[in-house]
């Protein structure tokens, strides 16, 4: 029998393949998407947010049909002791119905931008799981499903953190533990009215808060709380290779997370929802796999294309789909799935605002991994401590306070001040400079 050749075959429908998806049947072109779902979105997990700016240009002015939850317009920063904590915020209510990120259910979401995709002209097959890529002289030219198999001229690998199918590709090796956090998370039900009150909300504004320190002392993770129209997410995210050395499991951090004086009265009286993990990419710029061969690229979070120190992952999904379908587009025109013209991938990425800032932060987690203890323990406690002071009215001299807290820093730090101020002025130089 004569072979049935699509243009392109996508494996995922996540934020990555979805956006591949829409860009190519937008351009005409013949696509179909596989998604081991019942459908999309009814797998993905994540902590909440999309981003306003990228994903306009994908979905034009989303936010007037999409089902988003509510529009961002405050990030707080949360140091926690064990029975202490400082908060840090950022407010701005201005250009509030399209401001920079929104607050999502995924299940709902993703569904939408399924929606899109298939009005657009893409086809969707659910519930159909694809085992292996089917390759002829060197070249990717389809893949095997359960049931049958496709054929396409390019395949465009979208199926998540632990892709087999890049691996299969030779695109990526097997991950390691450093590279890699899990996440857990509680959707937590509240009544609108309730979160307003406890976030300082108006309307359908929302509040992000970014957690750092206890219950995740001495480890390299976070943790987080997003605002939904009628319910609270919150969750941590801690490197595999620190769960591993520690005794407690990531629901026991969750626990205490949640009991925590800082968090509790934030979530009191929740009903619990739904609770969820799932695996995240952090090893940024250095773990960033071959993201094309002959006949295949590879996106999203299969590519490991996460920003793990401002936890952007849905964004640089979508846009890595974008681009690797625009080179679909330019392959297709051409008729040649080479290797070599599927490079405009690669260099499409490469002056892409996700490389570049991936670049720029392509020390930080060696950074926080190898000082770990002072960045998410001793300086977090240290701050607290001497805003404790700077507000304690007790009949002690501020002079003499200030005084007694510089020398038990340097007490307890000894010399070792002298290297966290190197360390410090590295990461920094680093980040700042080429």
């Amino acid at each position: 029998m004569e072979r049935e050749y699509v243009d392109v075959v996508i494996v995922g429908a996540g934020p990555a393949g979805i956006a591949a998806a829409i860009t190519l049947a937008r351009a005409g072109k013949e696509v179909v998407v596989i998604e081991r779902g019942s459908f999309p979105g009814s797998k993905n997990v994540f902590g909440g947010a999309i981003y306003s700016k990228p994903t306009e240009e994908i979905f034009p002015e989303f936010w007037k049909t999409a089902p988003v939850e509510r529009f961002n317009i405050e990030h707080k920063f949360a140091f926690l002791g064990e029975n202490y904590g400082t908060v840090l915020g950022y407010k701005n209510e201005e250009h509030a119905e399209k401001f920079n990120s929104f607050t999502v259910i995924r299940s709902k979401w993703d569904r939408w931008c399924a929606q899109q995709a298939e009005q657009a002209g893409a086809y969707i097959v659910n519930e159909t799981m694809v085992t292996d890529l089917i390759e002829e002289d060197g070249q990717i030219v389809g893949i095997k499903t359960e049931l049958e198999d496709f054929y396409a001229r390019l395949i465009i690998i979208a199926d998540g953190v632990n892709s087999i199918l890049a691996r299969k590709a030779g695109l990526r090796n097997d991950f390691e533990s450093k590279d890699i956090a899990l996440g857990v998370k509680e959707v937590i039900k509240l009544p609108k009215e309730t979160i307003e009150d406890r976030f300082n909300l108006e309307g359908n504004s929302g509040s992000i808060y970014t957690i750092l320190g206890n219950p995740m002392n001495n480890m390299v993770g976070l943790g987080f709380i997003y605002t939904n129209l009628d319910s609270v997410v919150i969750g941590i995210g801690v490197s595999l290779d620190d769960l591993s050395d520690s005794e407690k499991k990531t629901y026991d951090l969750l626990n205490e997370l949640k009991k925590h004086p800082t968090i509790r009265s934030l979530i009191k009286g929740g009903e619990l929802l739904e609770y969820s993990a799932h695996l995240i990419p952090e090893g940024g710029y250095k773990c960033i796999p071959k993201l094309y061969g002959n006949g295949v690229m590879v996106v999203g979070d299969a590519a490991m294309l996460v920003n793990n120190v401002h936890w952007e992952g849905t964004n640089l999904a979508m846009q890595s789909g974008k681009l690797a379908a625009e080179t679909a587009i330019a392959a297709l025109k051409k008729n040649d799935f080479s290797e070599n013209t599927l490079s405009l991938y690669k260099k499409k990425i490469d002056e892409s605002f996700m490389m570049k800032d991936l670049k720029t932060y392509r020390n930080v987690m060696s950074f926080i991994k190898n000082n770990k203890k002072i960045i998410t323990d001793f300086y977090p406690a240290k701050a607290s401590e001497f805003l404790n002071q700077f507000i304690t009215i007790d009949g002690i001299p501020k002079r003499k306070k200030y005084f007694s807290f510089i020398s038990s820093i340097l007490k307890e730090r000894k010399l070792s001040i002298i290297k966290d101020i190197l360390a410090f002025t590295n990461i920094g130089r680093s980040i700042l400079l080429k």
